[in-house]
């Protein structure tokens, strides 16, 4: 599959952006199935198996977080979602619930097609190899040996710090909850002590960042989590 050919299943209820988004897609050489309801797009991806979803989540039928949890139940495809709804809480459930990205009506054709370049690209480097080696500007970060250098200097990471960072690394490009980052680093018993995430990213863009006030690589998701940006395409767009 080349990025271009990719199946998209496309899921809005409302015809006048249906079309709109199917012209966006097609004109660009993507493939697109069409859904309106929440039922119709759980049918529609079993029967066709897309390899990305867009997805509104104000369906007539039932909300489209239902959507994302039932692909999660067998599909690893990138999900999405596009709505007009802007609060912090429906971001974090979206994408706590297994969605991959989440964009805010109205949005831009170009916005929108880097959004979905980027997720294609990262569908199979959804686990990197735990020998990836990764680079921050002039920060190499090599997840086999565990090392963190600038310029062939090791950078100290405290534990904490340095498995906040292979998280983020591991979910390059994408937006990771607070939720999700106190399970992953700390246990599942500090989901809701959100103010260690900001001491210790605080602390990583000390160490990380060329001007930590105004982060290249460590973004923060307001009232959300975090994204490690590392794909140039996101940072133009």
């Amino acid at each position: 599959m080349t990025e271009a050919s990719a199946l998209i299943l496309l899921v809005e209820d409302d015809p006048t952006v249906r079309r709109s988004l199917r012209t966006i897609l097609v004109d660009r050489g993507f493939r697109v199935v069409e859904a309106e309801t929440a039922a119709e797009a759980v049918a529609r991806a079993g029967e066709h198996n897309p390899d990305l979803v867009l997805l509104d989540l104000g369906l007539p039928d039932r909300d489209g977080i239902t959507v994302v949890t039932a692909l999660r139940t067998w599909s690893l495809a990138p999900v999405i979602v596009l709505s007009a709804r802007g609060q912090e809480d429906d971001k974090v459930t979206a994408l706590d619930a297994g969605a991959d990205d989440y964009l805010i009506k109205p949005f831009s054709a170009n916005e929108l097609l880097a959004r979905i370049r980027v997720a294609l690209r990262h569908v199979a480097q959804r686990s990197p190899s735990r020998d990836a080696v990764f680079e921050l500007g002039d920060v190499t970060v090599d997840l086999g040996r565990r090392l963190v250098t600038r310029a062939e200097q090791e950078i100290h990471l405290t534990p904490h710090e340095y498995k906040l960072l292979e998280v983020l690394l591991r979910h390059a490009d994408r937006v990771v909850t607070h939720r999700q980052l106190l399970k992953e680093v700390w246990g599942p018993g500090h989901t809701s002590e959100t103010r260690y995430l900001r001491v210790y990213m605080v602390a990583l863009r000390q160490k990380l960042e060329p001007e930590p006030a105004r982060p290249r690589w460590l973004l923060t998701e307001t009232g959300v989590g975090y994204r490690l940006r590392l794909d140039r395409e996101l940072a133009s767009s």
